[in-house]
């Protein structure tokens, strides 16, 4: 079974004397890469407000580092 989604197929797994569908095996994906997050993609569309102590960076903040 494995050997056939390693290949591309799809299988399914059904359950009972009825055979009822349970389930699908696929092929897993290829990860996509992540593309680098633009700043000011919202300029002039919303704001937000940060209080003066607030310590940290943009790029922690959207989990870039």
């Amino acid at each position: 079974m494995l050997a056939l989604i390693q290949q591309g197929e799809s299988v399914g797994v059904l359950y009972g004397k009825g055979k009822k569908p349970v389930a699908k095996l696929v092929p897993m994906e290829k990860p996509k890469k992540k593309r680098p997050r633009k700043f000011g993609i919202l300029e002039g569309k919303a704001s937000v407000v940060f209080a003066d102590d607030f310590k940290m960076t943009d790029e922690e903040l959207l989990g870039l580092k």
